[in-house]
């Protein structure tokens, strides 16, 4: 569970963050402030990040997160895309420009989540999927391999497939610390899952994968004894 704040003077954009926090099961609202002035350090210390709008009355967003000797993470909402460099050199992990669907939305948050296991230098066991306009929880060990499909990532497990919008890469990074690898520029494997290796190919259940040449060294290693 990552805790947040929203930090947003308009009513509908609130509402709009209330509603898809409440159907994400991962992130919950600690409070709701129109400005920044108003949150009380105690519950600044507690919650892992922020939304937080850059128009605000009193004082801009941007220029209230400088004010913070050691801020919390932040995802900014605006419905200005004109901050977006001046927000980044103030190393925020996103930039949601409204109005933004909830796809965007967990997109943002799920990033949030991935860098709170490696700060805490956590080996996560399981990982919630948004696909089909549902959110899929899915244990890692579970998962066979993930196969790379134009701009989508399809993750196999025994019972099902899901087909998400994202790269093969942003998944390496998130499967680090785990017992995957990349075997070929359309593959990542769970090692534990592989039934065979026959010359340049690998089995896992029903499914035959090639081994590519730049990948090859890389998984001799992770499989030698």
């Amino acid at each position: 569970m990552i805790h947040c704040l929203i930090i947003e003077d308009e009513h509908g954009a609130q509402e709009v963050l209330q509603n898809y926090i409440e159907k994400t099961p991962f992130v919950n609202c600690l409070g709701v402030y129109e400005s920044g002035l108003d949150v009380p350090l105690q519950e600044l210390d507690e919650t892992d990040f922020l939304f937080l709008d850059i128009q605000l009355p009193e004082l801009n967003g941007l220029s209230f997160l400088r004010t913070l000797s050691n801020p919390p993470k932040v995802i900014i909402t605006t419905a200005y895309p004109d901050y977006a460099v001046e927000a980044f050199e103030e190393a925020v992990v996103d930039y949601l420009v409204k109005p933004f669907s909830y796809e965007r939305f967990f997109k943002a948050v799920n990033r949030l989540q991935d860098i709170k296991a490696l700060d805490n230098n956590e080996n996560t066991k399981q990982l919630f999927i948004y696909a089909d306009k549902a959110i899929y929880k899915v244990n890692i060990d579970d998962i066979l391999f993930l196969k790379a499909e134009v701009d989508y990532v399809k993750v196999v497990t025994k019972d099902k497939s899901i087909l998400i919008l994202d790269s093969l890469r942003n998944w390496e990074e998130k499967l680090h610390n785990s017992n995957f690898v990349r075997i070929h520029r359309s593959y990542v494997i769970n090692l534990d899952k592989i039934e065979k290796v026959l010359g340049n190919q690998v089995f896992v259940q029903d499914t035959v994968m090639p081994i590519g040449k730049t990948y090859k060294n890389d998984f001799l290693k992770r499989i030698s004894y």
